[in-house]
Order: structure tokens, then sequence, then C-alpha cells
């Protein structure tokens, strides 16, 4: 077997026996909550692995784990690629694992090349953000952008992020180091594009901004065999007005989507008229300019499908971040590479966050390579699948920017770098 085949074998036997911490039966999915006990066995599982392929293992107070390899330029800032090992309830194998074994093996194939900035492979703890809510929380803790009182957010069961922490070993995150001079993420594409259009990669231009709102109609309730449709104050059927006005708003806005995932209606009956509903809103954008309309129409929107519905209409805001752009260098680095392999690769926003948008926004030079997803683009499914010949190239794209990055550093990167230094 040659040795491109034997990286892409070794990958996708790793990313099987990582699908087995956290799953209960062969044919469930993944359950890793971030910061828990499954998630941990798969990071130390992975330190192991770089201790493996010779990389340097450690770990910071936050949980983010990093294999390092050495370079010969102690001043120049270190390279990052990675993802994260935690998953959603019932997740496939893909996401995010894929990117922190396809890291290991291009860091893997770079070993004695003898010159240039430290190789990193990290693996950012807790992105999903389900278990605590935010999520990021690795990426956020290097960057020192986790709020104050983040480490006393509990879970559903009452554990608090502190207790997560301290039950693994960790101290918890301290303040923000060094921070490297580049980022690259590769991921699963989680989405149809790819595959609709017979390409196997993406190089992401732009991490799409993302808005969070809760949304309450209050109305009356009432009896549903007596109350005549003319009379009622009906809260449900506000916000399903409201569902479908924010969809059409939506779909005047190029790449915009908009979700309702979440409806609850407190004391709901079969046989009541709902006098309050509450709805989650997400929304997301590429343009600031999108996802600013379409936090604005969440507002208007709400307060007219309840005035037609003889309802009132409460909106909060849960956050709203903006689009983060990926940095030209990088992405010329990546279809350089995947050029020079007679890879193809196009140009896509991102509408998922990712830990690589958290780096972006402080001014690292990042970028993402997309991996395209099979099964009609599925994610957060047990039947989340990527083709091997993909996972083939990607390592080999990652290698070739890895190893164009690391050649020969640029002043616009040196510039661009933030503090030089061996991070975390």
């Amino acid at each position: 077997m040659s040795n491109d085949v034997d990286r892409v074998a070794r990958t996708i036997e790793r990313l099987d026996r990582l699908a087995d911490l956290g799953r209960l039966t062969s044919e469930e999915g993944t359950t890793r909550p971030g910061l828990s006990a499954a998630e941990q066995r798969a990071c130390e599982l992975v330190g192991a692995w770089m201790e493996e392929e010779g990389l340097v293992v450690s770990w910071d107070g936050a949980g983010n784990l990093f294999g390092r390899l050495p370079g010969s330029d102690g001043s120049t800032a270190e390279i990052w690629t990675g993802s994260h090992l935690d998953t959603v309830p019932n997740g496939g194998r893909f996401d995010g694992a894929l990117g922190v074994i396809v890291g290991l093996e291009a860091v893997s194939a770079l070993r004695g090349r003898g010159h240039g900035p430290t190789l990193v492979v990290t693996v950012f703890r807790y992105e999903e953000g389900w278990r605590f809510g935010g999520g990021c929380f690795g990426s956020r803790a290097i960057t020192g952008d986790l709020r104050p009182d983040e480490l006393d957010t509990v879970d559903a069961q009452g554990v608090s992020v502190r207790d997560a922490l301290k039950a693994l070993g960790f101290e918890g995150p301290t303040a923000a180091g060094s921070l490297p001079g580049c980022v690259i993420e590769v991921h699963v594409e989680q989405g149809p594009v790819l595959e609709a259009r017979n390409v196997p990669h993406a190089v992401v231009t732009v991490i799409a901004g993302i808005g969070g709102f809760t949304a309450t109609f209050s109305g009356a309730s009432g009896h549903a065999g007596t109350l005549p449709l003319s009379h009622r104050r009906d809260a449900f059927l506000a916000a399903a007005d409201f569902a479908l006005d924010l969809r059409r708003t939506a779909l005047s806005i190029s790449d915009a989507v908009a979700t309702i995932g979440d409806v609850r209606i407190p004391g709901g009956a079969q046989n009541v008229v709902p006098g309050l509903t509450a709805v989650s809103v997400d929304v997301r954008a590429p343009t600031s300019e999108g996802v600013h309309r379409l936090a604005d129409a969440v507002q208007r929107l709400a307060r007219e499908a309840a005035r037609r519905n003889g309802c009132s209409a409460e909106v909060e805001t849960r956050w709203l971040t903006e689009p983060v752009a990926m940095n030209d260098r990088v992405r010329a680095a990546l279809h350089r590479a995947a050029g020079e392999l007679a890879v193809e690769a196009i140009d896509l926003p991102s509408g998922a966050g990712h830990d690589a948008g958290i780096f972006a926004a402080h001014g690292v030079p990042t970028g993402m390579l997309f991996v395209r997803s099979l099964n009609g683009g599925v994610s957060h499914r047990p039947d989340e699948l990527t083709d091997p010949t993909d996972v083939g190239t990607a390592i080999a794209v990652l290698t070739g920017t890895l190893a164009h990055l690391s050649g020969a550093e640029s002043d616009e990167h040196s510039k661009n770098s933030v503090s030089p230094g061996v991070g975390p």
C-alpha cells in the first residue's frame, strides 16, 4: 500500500475508534458532550496518537489539547490546525473529529522538513454548545472571550462548567496568552452543495453572522370546541404566521437562512386554544447587511404577526454575531495546494459557526477547508458520511497548504500575525 493510502486507512480507522467513544449501541450515533468523561477519553486517545507521531503533547487549563511538531524558527508564530471532538446527541463520526485526524496526518507528513515555524495539531474543547450553552468554549478560552460568569453556567443536571473541568483534572482557563500566527480548520461541509455540484472540496470565504432570539406570543386560552375561530387570540397561530413571514424574508436575502427550531406551548393541551407560545429563532447570513436585515425583521415580523392574530409579542435577543471573513493569504494557499494536486475546490461561505471564526475575529490569519458531505449533506446525525477518497485529498491539500505557509513567511503574514510565541 502506498503511503497516501496508508494515511487514509489510518484516518478512517481512527475515526471509527473515536465514534465508539460515546456510542451506546452499534445502531446509534455518538454522544460526547463537551467537557464530559467521553470527550476527555477521546482527547486522551488522540493525545496518544500525537505521541506516536512524535509530537510534543500539552494541555491548557480549559482542557484544550496541543500536539507540537517543533520547527527551527522559534521566533515565528506557530501554525495551528485542528477542530473539536465533542458531538451533538446522537451525532455523526465526521463532524469535528475529521479536522483533528486530518490535521494529525498532515502534520505527521511534514516531519523532517527541517525548517520553519512550529506546527501544532489542536483539539478545542466543547465546541457544540448544547450542554451548557455558548459553544466554542476552548477557542474562546484561548482568545480571552469567556464571560466572567461563564464557568458558573450549569447543565441540565446542575453541573457547572467549573465543576466539569475540575472533575477532568483541569484548573480552568487562565489569562489569554500568545495567539497562533495562523489557524487552518478542516471540516465536513455539513450541507448538500458540494455533493450536488460533484466537487470534493471548498475553500471557505466567510463564516456567516448568526442571530439567536426567543419570540414569545401572548394571546388568550380558551375551549377548543366552543370558542369560534373569529373570536380567538391564538398565540400559536401568531407564531406560525411569524415563521412563514420570516421564511419569505430570508428567501429575499442572498444565502440567508432562518429557522424556528423549538416551539413551546406552556400548559398546552389538545382541546385548549394556546394562550402562550414561545419559539426559538435562528437567523444566519454571510454579510453584515444580511444578518442585520434578518435581525430587524425578527422584531418587526413578530409584532405584525401578533397584531393580526389579536396577540402581543416580545422578542429577546440572545446573541448576534457579525460575519467573519477568512484570510486571503490562507485561502490562496489552500487553492494553490489544491491546484497543484489537480483537486477541484470551489469558494463557499459557511453557514455554521466554527472555532476558526473565533480566531479570525481576533485578527489571526485563518482559513477553512470543507470536505464534501454525502447522503444529501446531512450532519449532526448518525448517517453523516464522507467518502474516503475525499478524506485522502483533504489530507493532501492540508499538507501542501501547511508546507506553503511554513516554508516562507511573507511580510504580510508577519504583519497580520498576533504576537509570536509558543501559545498555550
